[in-house]
């Protein structure tokens, strides 16, 4: 703030009243009159705006009176760190009258850094979206916030990478694709999310490598996943450590892949999904942070869940057997293939192969499909958009619960579309199995299966169904409709971004979105396989809206503040 020196009226008035009111640039200030001095401070509480010149002053302090937040009249500060701090201001006696002066820029970028990060270790969303808007409107990049998240949350949660860390890097991932002015409310809810992932737990310590380790890294790799086997997170870290030590991330990824498929879609896929998000996570950070992140992983996947020891897995039909049989077969397959590799044809009917109600149908067509030279990326993509097609087809008539039933076979999917994308292994083509039979199991879910309705309804419309429950299906059919009759897809993603941001979203909501955003966008503008699942994303939004929305109120206000709004009025004043 570089305003010049404001007077705001006479020492008599000061000491007849009490207090003075002006403004020094756009910035609302009050000056008291307390312990024989004059004092100068912003006249607006920073948590939601009430007028600072409506409390009581008392040894130093002003409490606002309407959640009882304390300031500091010397300085600004609250003593209350859930209000945020009011701004400082210099006050001098001129010849009599009262010159109010900016005490300095309180808006540095250390200033706003250091403002975050508290904002993170409090959980408190309205600190940390003053933050965000201020250190975007400095010019910060997107990407040095997300560090900022990756760090904190990676630092300070004992079990390691969580579903906040997961919330951050997809919307960093959707960046691009929103509403410039969207973007910071993104990486708000993100860091939001980070925040109450962590809150409560204790510091994680990273473990080093091994010290002048000369095992060859292949062995490491074994090391690795024999570890994570046993639940042997420790030696699995060390392991791991040593291999990102190495700097050789590419096998990270491919021991990392290949311990996350050794079991059956383990914990609900979302240790697969975890683990794409933490490379996909180094896009944007770099690789100097691969320790910090990838350690991270261990915990959870060791610890997690797998689905051969569950019933759905074994009975009716023993899917996890099929399987393992499966799993035999494909090193043999896929160098065989190796001639015909980029042949292949016909991602979207693989998909629909994926649909049927015969599990052996369901396995044999992924072989099938390596044998006439799938790639990694078509097979992925393909059973990608068999799982999105569940969402599509979802019935209203099913427990509403159930839509986390078939998210979590998407999202799944789409994380190992991506993994396969960068690498391609026998091993992790174990995954494409585990996906089209999770696909098959939830194939009672599209029984009956939705129908989209005709509609000509504009995506105008669209905003209608963020506003009532029970629009599902009339969404779906505006957002299909405008895709594959040549409209803007851009334009269908900046909407369905902006309803994700305008909610109290949940967890898997931002899995659901930025997973549907990536398939979407792997598919030619227009055609019927992109349409259908924008389509299924729209539904999905569709059927969790409208929530109280309290968060997105939050960042309104805090946008608002920055801005010099009025928040609070009454019988004329304002503050």
């Amino acid at each position: 703030m570089k305003t010049e020196a404001v007077s705001v009226g006479s020492l008599d008035q000061l000491l007849s009243d009490g207090r003075l009111l002006g403004k020094v640039g756009s910035v609302p200030i009050v000056v008291f009159w307390d312990d024989d001095r004059a004092w100068a401070i912003e006249d607006r509480c920073p948590h939601l705006g009430f007028p600072l010149h409506r409390g009581t002053v008392e040894n130093g302090l002003v409490t606002c009176h309407w959640h009882h937040a304390r300031f500091d009249l010397e300085s600004g500060c609250t003593l209350d760190p859930w209000a945020d701090d009011a701004r400082g201001f210099t006050v001098e006696i001129v010849d009599g009258e009262v010159v109010v002066r900016p005490a300095g820029d309180v808006e540095t970028i250390d200033t706003l850094e250091r403002r975050l990060r508290e904002g993170l270790e409090d959980a408190i969303t309205l600190v940390i979206a003053k933050s965000v808007l201020g250190l975007d409107a400095a010019g910060v990049p997107a990407d040095r916030l997300v560090a900022k998240g990756l760090e904190f949350g990676t630092d300070n949660r004992w079990e390691g990478w969580g579903s906040g860390l997961t919330v951050l890097v997809a919307m960093a991932n959707l960046l691009p694709h929103l509403d410039p002015a969207d973007r910071p409310r993104a990486l708000i809810h993100g860091l939001r999310f980070v925040a109450n992932d962590v809150a409560g737990n204790p510091p994680r310590f990273e473990l080093s490598p091994l010290t002048n380790s000369v095992a060859p890294v292949d062995r490491l790799a074994g090391w690795y996943r024999r570890f994570i086997d046993t639940r042997s997170a420790d030696a699995a870290e060390r392991s791991l450590a040593t291999i990102v030590a190495s700097g050789d991330l590419d096998a990270a990824h491919d021991a990392m892949f290949a311990a996350a498929t050794d079991h059956v879609f383990i914990d609900d896929g979302h240790t697969l999904d975890f683990t794409n998000k933490a490379f996909e996570a180094l896009e944007h950070v770099g690789e100097a942070e691969a320790q910090r992140v990838l350690g991270s992983l261990v915990a959870q996947t060791a610890g997690a869940s797998r689905s051969e020891e569950l019933s759905s897995w074994r009975h009716p039909h023993d899917l996890a057997a099929l399987a393992a049989d499966v799993a035999e077969k494909i090193p043999q397959l896929w160098d065989e293939a190796e001639a015909r590799r980029g042949s292949f044809d016909g991602v979207g009917d693989l998909a629909h192969k994926f649909l049927v109600d015969d599990a052996g149908a369901v396995v044999d067509a992924v072989t099938d499909a390596i044998s006439a030279g799938a790639t990694g990326e078509q097979l992925g993509r393909a059973v990608a958009l068999a799982a999105g097609l569940r969402i599509t087809r979802f019935h209203v008539q099913n427990e509403h619960a159930d839509w986390n039933t078939v998210h979590h076979g998407f999202t799944t999917a789409n994380g190992l579309h991506a993994a396969l994308t960068r690498q391609t292994t026998p091993e992790l083509l174990r995954g494409v199995v585990h996906s089209a039979l999770r696909v098959y199991q939830d194939r009672f879910l599209n029984i009956p299966a939705a129908r989209l309705p005709d509609t000509t309804e504009s995506l105008a419309a669209l905003d209608e169904c963020f506003e009532a429950q029970g629009e599902v299906d009339r969404a779906g059919a505006i957002v299909y409709h405008h895709v594959v009759n040549g409209g803007d897809v851009g334009a269908v993603i900046r909407r369905l971004g902006r309803a994700l941001l305008d909610e109290d979203a949940g967890f898997h909501w931002y899995q659901t979105v930025e997973a549907g955003v990536s398939q979407a966008l792997a598919w030619p503008d227009g055609c019927e396989e992109q349409a259908l699942l924008l389509a299924g994303l729209t539904r999905f939004l569709a059927a969790h809206t409208p929530t109280r929305r309290e968060t997105p109120k939050i960042i309104a206000i805090a946008a608002r503040l920055r801005r010099g709004d009025v928040l609070y009025e009454s019988e004329g004043e304002a503050g």
